[in-house]
This record gives C-alpha cells, sequence and structure tokens, in this order.
C-alpha cells in the first residue's frame, strides 16, 4: 500500500469495547509504512491499555493535553498530520466534532487540523439509529469527513445489530484512498465484474469461477481517484457509497447494462467474465433426473468487448481483460489487436495464489507500440492501482500526441 509509505497518521481511539480493534489497525498503518501517532481518549484507556499501542505505534500513546512533552500538542498533531483516523468513534466524540466542542485532546486535535479525517463509527444499534448521532454524521459528511459506517455483527453485551466496527483492513483501505492521488478527477469510469450465469432451468445455470473481486477492487480505486464509478457486477460485494451499483446476472444483462452507459464514459474496464456461450433455450421448470440426461445446446453471447470497440468514441480509453491458462502473452497481445484495445489486462488463472476466487493475483498489461508492463504477485487492490496508473499513462501519451 504505497500511498501510505511515510504519511503521517494520527489515530484516535475512544472508548468503546471495539477499541481492541484499534491495535490491528495500528499494526496495518504501520506495516504499510505509515508514522502513527496515537492518541487515547479516558474512556478508550478503560478498554485498551495505552502500552500496548505505544509499543506498535511510532510513537507513544497521548492521552490528555496537559500531560504532553508540547506545550500545545492537539494543535502539534493536527497540523502535522497527512490523515486523522478516529476508531471507534463514538456517539460523544462524533457529537463534539460535529458541533465544534473541545474537551480532550483528540476532539482538540480533530478541530485543530485541515488534514482529512475518516471517522469509524462503533455502537449499539439504538445509538447508530439515533436521529440525533446520524445528523451530527450527516454534518460531518456535508464538511467533507469520511464516515466509513459500521457493519452488522455481534454487539457488546450478546447484542447482534448494525453498530459493529468496520473491519481494520477496510479502514487501513480508506485511509489509503483518502491520501492516494485524484487523477481520474472528473472521469467517468464504468467497470465490469464477476462472472454470468446463464440458465439451465430455475435451478442450475452454465457460469464460471470469477469471484469479482477484481472488478470491485478496480471499483473502489477508481472512486478513491476521484472518478464517478458504475460498476455493472454480478457480484453482490461491498463497494464505496458513492461508487454506482448495477447488478446483472447474465451476459444478456451486462450487455444491456453496459451498452447504455458506455458512451457516458471516459474509461471502460471490461473485468468480468462474461460468458461465450449459454444455452439456446432453458426449461422454464427444474429438469427432473428421472427424466434422463438433458441435451442442452448452446448459442453464442454477443461479444461486448468488439461491441464496446466498435461504438467507441473519441478520447474513450478501453481496456480488455484476458484470463488464460496458458500462452498468456500470446493470446493477450492477440486480443489486444483484434479488438483495438488501448490496454490488455492478462492472467494465467491456473498459477498458484493468482486469478479467480484468490485475492491475490499477478498481472500482465499489454498495449500498442510495445507498452508492457509485468506485475508481481499482488493483493488485488494494488493490481487495480497498477491498471489504473496504466491507463493515466496511456490516456497523457494520448493526449500529448493529439498536440
Amino acid at each position: 500500500m504505497g500511498g501510505l509509505q511515510g504519511r503521517r497518521v494520527v489515530l484516535g481511539v475512544s472508548g468503546g469495547i471495539a477499541a481492541y480493534k484499534a491495535v490491528e489497525v495500528c499494526r496495518r498503518l504501520i506495516d504499510a509504512g505509515a508514522y502513527v501517532m496515537p492518541v487515547m481518549t479516558e474512556g478508550a484507556t478503560r478498554f485498551l491499555g495505552p502500552p500496548t499501542l505505544s509499543a506498535l505505534a511510532s510513537e507513544p500513546v497521548r492521552t490528555s493535553l496537559w500531560e504532553s512533552p508540547e506545550p500545545i500538542p492537539h494543535t502539534r498533531l493536527g497540523q502535522s498530520a497527512d490523515v486523522v483516523i478516529v476508531a471507534p468513534a463514538t456517539a460523544r466524540v462524533i457529537g463534539c466534532y460535529a458541533n465544534g466542542i473541545s474537551d480532550d485532546l483528540l476532539t482538540a486535535t480533530l478541530l485543530a487540523t485541515r488534514a482529512p479525517v475518516i471517522v469509524c463509527p462503533a455502537m449499539h444499534t439504538e445509538m447508530w439509529e439515533q436521529p440525533a448521532v446520524q445528523l451530527n454524521l450527516d454534518l460531518l459528511r456535508a464538511r467533507g469527513v469520511t464516515v466509513v459506517d459500521p457493519g452488522v455483527g455481534r454487539l457488546a453485551g450478546g447484542d447482534v445489530g448494525t453498530g459493529r466496527m468496520a473491519e481494520p483492513a477496510d479502514i487501513v483501505d480508506a485511509v489509503a484512498n483518502a491520501l492516494g492521488p485524484q487523477d481520474l478527477d472528473g472521469l467517468t469510469v464504468l467497470v465490469t465484474a464477476g462472472g454470468t450465469r446463464e440458465p439451465i432451468d430455475p435451478v442450475r445455470f452454465v457460469g464460471n469461477r470469477s469471484s469479482g473481486k477484481q472488478g470491485h477492487a478496480l471499483a473502489a480505486e477508481a472512486s478513491a481517484r476521484g472518478a464517478n464509478v458504475v460498476l455493472v457486477t454480478t457480484a453482490n460485494r461491498p463497494v464505496p457509497g458513492d461508487v454506482e451499483t448495477v447488478l446483472v446476472e447474465t451476459a444478456a444483462d451486462m450487455e444491456e447494462a453496459v451498452l447504455s452507459r458506455a458512451a457516458s464514459a471516459d474509461v471502460v474496464l471490461m473485468a468480468a467474465a462474461v460468458a461465450d456461450f449459454r444455452p439456446k433455450a432453458a426449461a422454464s421448470e427444474k429438469i427432473k433426473k428421472a427424466d434422463g440426461v438433458p441435451e442442452i445446446v448452446l448459442e453464442p453471447t454477443t461479444d461486448i468487448l468488439a461491441e464496446l470497440g466498435r461504438r467507441r468514441r473519441s478520447g474513450q480509453t478501453l481496456v480488455g481483460f484476458a484470463a488464460e491458462t496458458g500462452d498468456v502473452r500470446e493470446y493477450a497481445s492477440s486480443k489486444l489487436r483484434a479488438k483495438g484495445l488501448d490496454l490488455v489486462v492478462a492472467n494465467d488463472v491456473s498459477a498458484p495464489d493468482a486469478g479467480f476466487e484468490h485475492d491475490t493475483n499477478r498481472v500482465l498489461v499489454l498495449g500498442p507500440d510495445g507498452f508492457e508492463i509485468e506485475g508481481s504477485l499482488m493483493d488485488k487492490r494494488a493490481v487495480a492501482r497498477l491498471v489504473l496508473d496504466a491507463v493515466i499513462d496511456r490516456r497523457r501519451s494520448e493526449g500529448e500526441q493529439a498536440k
């Protein structure tokens, strides 16, 4: 997560049971190369011992406005931070911050910074749904604060509901997003993700192993870099709140959703694994084993990528994806030429820890005129950064050639 290397992060921890997760947030930030400055409220120290964070972070925990080596610790922290996180953020801290109330070191630091701020609420469901809390969060969002909404799960006291703090990995992703480049600002990016399902009957389908993880990582990264993102996906996976998501199932669904939106897109990333064939006729009722082995006749689906190439407008960047099991470079180069792509992203899905369903991938990115990037094995969000870096590079090169 190169965007965090050397960045100064104030990690605020307030008094909730989710304070224990701040340890993992801190560790992940340090592993990513960030310089972490921890601040704990008095309430937080009742759930988590300051020596724990002090041992993991880049400098000792601060808990007070009055017992610090600096005379004005909140301004030092606020002014030096590249980003401020509050994880967990209690209803009290959210309310103080939203209403400009400074009653401890953490809230004073929040009011003294001009850096991006990320709050990660954690509280019981009844508190989370309280209109006053939601109004305070709306005020913060309107002022540009990033709110990483809580999930649904087990809460303190054995209750289950909404209010469980987001997972540390998602929080660190939000930090990286806040610090990432805004080099797609103003552009519309259309992303496809997941594998289509072509029905045989109401129960069975012809499909593939695509999980949608890479396409969703591309959508999240494009959003973090300032793009207006439309994600057409078969996978019901989490996405950032500002991504427009269109859920589809079949190749025909995806064809309609993509082709009706492509004209307004500046960049199209066709990461979905769209079926090449579908049953010519799907049974209206479940096919019974007692009726014998059915004969399933297949017919080709529309080549959406080829159709996008035919319809492509001037200035649009078209990126195809090639999931192969051998001769990756040869097949990718052939796809690049045959479909007139700006870039093709290829990978060997039979390789260990790469391709479908894995959290990691290893890709080869090819473009015209010998353009090539060969990535190492990396997580799919890092692959998304590599691909979008290549998109930006190609668009800049084409812009310079047009001058």
